[in-house]
């Protein structure tokens, strides 16, 4: 019996999922003029269960062995060692993502020089760049690594078949997985099948010759990983490069990493020497920092394990004309910035609603825990009263709906942090939980709680609390 073709389907390149037709948008994931013809491959329905061989049995171990951490490579970067966890782990597998000239060639570029330099065997692939056009990049910036295995190609089998006939290799960086192409899929490359089978091909090579796998991927407009999510559950660590263009600053955080600390960053500087990485962040984000000026303050944060101070800058400005309020956020989330004006509005007595608001995290970091929020508040505060806030203060806790200051995590950790560069005071949430040790404060750093956000209003002469309201 003659075996029937193979009909095609139709796959969102977005999210992955599959359609018998064509349809502008996708009904799993919502995205727009994301759905691509491609050819469907017989894996994905196999042979009948009868004709299939059976499988080896399977061995099973007890929970209990000695087994030791997995020993790290690494890679001479820092920075980059933080995020990884401590360094590369063999047969690991990372995927890096970020727009479109952050520094993502940069960076593994001079992270597999400096392996090279040390000695091990590393490999760079590239699919997007010919060997010429990465020697003139690794001269402009300066770097020298004449062990480093460069190679443009785009053919997985290819890639796997040199990959296995080689031995003692370290690293392996392939650049990008988009551009990547296997030719038992029929599809184009960059397509959710492609991604998925190439992806699928490289990682079985790196967990079977113990090599580590670092692979670049490309991220969408609104700044995910481009290709189907599962390729984020088949790699081991998952990083973002971060950072605004107009800034020289560069942030590299780790969203996922099954040997390390999720949340981790890692700052870099970009310059004319590639990027270069930086140990204490918090001087260099307050280096341009002025004092005493209306709707500035210095948020103690934390990102992964590491405590960075910040400058929160916020400026109001009456609206013009009939047109709704305007709410510019950068570096901060807008919901929750809204969230905040209410709770100033309706706890606090403040007027705002006439008001255009602009907010900037200076320096060109994304915050994302609720901890800032008292900072944001007493920018804002300071900003609607025209007073500045003191100078050598710094600010942190959770606001909720009612008004009040919660108390966040690692507060130590922010306040040594605070001490080490100089200040002498802290505004924190009042520590009224049941069985709470009561903070003790470094030296020359007074603490300041705050209970509800019209205490803080209070302090700049602002509107009283109202009690009905609160």
């Amino acid at each position: 019996m003659a075996r029937r073709p193979s009909s095609p389907r139709f796959v969102c390149q977005s999210c992955g999922a599959a359609f018998p037709k064509w349809a502008g948008r996708c009904e799993a994931c919502g995205a727009w003029n994301s759905i691509v013809e491609e050819e469907a491959t017989p894996s994905a329905t196999g042979a009948p269960a009868t004709r299939r061989a059976r499988g080896a049995k399977i061995a099973f171990v007890s929970l209990d062995g000695q087994a030791e951490p997995p020993p790290r490579i690494g890679t001479r970067i820092g920075e980059l060692d933080r995020v990884l966890g401590g360094g590369l782990v063999p047969a690991s597998v990372v995927l890096v993502g970020g727009d479109p000239g952050i520094g993502k060639s940069t960076l593994l570029l001079q992270a597999a020089c400096a392996l090279a330099g040390s000695g091990r065997r590393v490999m760079y692939i590239s699919g997007e760049e010919a060997v010429d056009q990465i020697r003139l990049r690794a001269r402009r910036l300066g770097l020298d690594a004449p062990g480093l295995d460069l190679a443009a190609a785009i053919n997985v089998t290819d890639i796997a078949g040199t990959l296995e006939a080689e031995r003692d290799v370290t690293l392996v960086v392939i650049d990008s997985i988009q551009t990547m192409w296997l030719e038992s899929v029929d599809s184009a490359p960059g397509t959710v099948s492609q991604v998925r089978a190439t992806a699928f091909e490289l990682i079985r090579l790196a967990k079977q010759r113990g090599f580590s796998l670092i692979l670049v991927g490309h991220v969408t407009k609104e700044g995910a990983l481009a290709g189907p999510r599962v390729l984020e559950h088949m790699v081991d660590a998952v990083m973002y490069f971060e950072g605004d263009r107009g800034h020289q600053f560069r942030i590299l955080r780790a969203a996922k990493n099954r040997f390390g600390a999720t949340d981790e960053i890692g700052v870099f500087a970009m310059t004319d020497q590639g990027l270069v990485e930086v140990p204490n962040p918090s001087a260099l984000f307050l280096a341009e920092r002025r004092g005493h000026i209306a709707g500035s303050a210095v948020f103690a944060g934390i990102e992964g394990t590491r405590p960075v101070l910040l400058e929160v800058q916020a400026l109001l400005s009456p609206k013009s004309g009939d047109s709704a309020p305007r709410r510019a956020v950068v570096g901060w989330d807008s919901s929750r910035l809204n969230m905040l004006l209410a709770v100033l509005e309706a706890r606090c007595g403040m007027k705002l609603q006439g008001m255009d608001v602009h907010l900037n995290i200076a320096g060109g970091l994304r915050v994302l825990e609720p901890a800032a929020d008292l900072a944001v508040a007493a920018a804002l505060v300071s900003a609607a009263t025209g007073r500045p806030t003191h100078a050598g203060a710094v600010y942190f806790g959770e606001v909720g709906l009612s008004g009040e200051v919660r108390q966040v995590a690692q507060a130590d950790a922010r306040l040594k942090e605070a001490q080490k560069l100089g200040f002498d005071a802290a505004f924190l949430p009042r520590r009224v939980a049941r069985g709470n040790t009561r903070l003790v404060a470094p030296e020359g750093l007074h603490l300041n709680e705050i209970g509800h956000l019209g205490d803080l209003v209070a302090l700049f002469g602002g509107v009283e609390e109202d009690g009905d309201a609160a």
